[in-house]
């Protein structure tokens, strides 16, 4: 058995005892290990997913104990339920770790909004792109919202045409996901990067590391040319002799 059907085993374990109840309340979803399985048969797995096959549970727990690992009851809906030889405390504590790695990432999707007017000025309109390209490039997806005041809403080609021109100066880091659409006074585009959050996240600690390389870089460079000058004895100056019969 792989380390990915063990996974999927303890999985649907834990699913199933979460479905069962007892007049007292919840049982426990801990796996039975050991002593704790109480059935007179079980279908073993060893420790390298090899199929052993049907055996008595005092031969299970008799080979856990002289392989020095655990008798764990993978599968206990299977009939008879499926045991696997293994070091459970190393299993739960790598399970663990592999679950806090994915809890770090994991990343909730942000979606940032920028807002336009269908005849902005091209200062602005570069100030508002600039926002868009640093939103992208952090992994968020940026919403774009047109607003039209007065008789603007009567040119709706004035802000499809705004959106079409950002799309296309950002299309390097991302794409429309949500096409233009009319939402009452405004319009609407939705667009998304092409890296995950997690890349973008990755791309810029790398460039702050690299940033910080060559800075500390130029640092030890500039402390290097002052070291000698620093060495250097400093000349001392010649004393005036006023006396003139001691001069020659």
């Amino acid at each position: 058995m792989s380390c990915g059907s063990l996974d999927a085993f303890l999985g649907s374990s834990h699913r199933v005892a979460d479905t069962f109840r007892t007049p007292g309340g919840p049982i426990s979803t801990e796996l039975r290990v050991n002593d704790r399985i109480r059935v007179p048969e079980v279908r073993l797995v060893g420790p390298n997913g090899e199929q052993v096959g049907i055996v008595r549970i005092e031969d299970a727990l008799r080979l856990a104990q002289e392989s020095d690992l655990d008798l764990v009851e993978v599968a206990p809906t299977a009939r008879p339920p499926v045991c696997k030889l293994m070091d459970y405390g190393k299993y739960k504590y790598e399970a663990a770790q592999k679950a806090r790695e994915s809890r770090r990432n994991q990343t909730n999707t942000v979606i940032k909004e920028m807002k336009l007017r269908p005849k902005i000025d091209q200062h602005d309109y570069g100030t508002k792109k600039g926002h868009v390209v640093r939103f992208l490039r952090q992994g968020d997806k940026v919403k774009i919202t047109i607003m039209f005041r007065g008789r603007e809403q009567h040119r709706p080609e004035l802000g499809f045409g705004l959106l079409q021109r950002l799309a296309e100066d950002v299309d390097e880091l991302g794409f429309v996901e949500s096409a233009p659409r009319q939402d009452g006074r405004n319009m609407i585009m939705v667009l998304a990067p092409h890296k995950k959050k997690s890349e973008a996240r990755a791309e810029v600690k790398a460039e702050k590391e690299r940033v910080a390389g060559i800075r500390a870089a130029e640092r030890a460079a500039e402390k290097a040319d002052r070291a000698p000058q620093e060495r250097t004895p400093k000349p001392h100056g010649r004393s005036e002799n006023l006396d003139p019969e001691i001069e020659s």
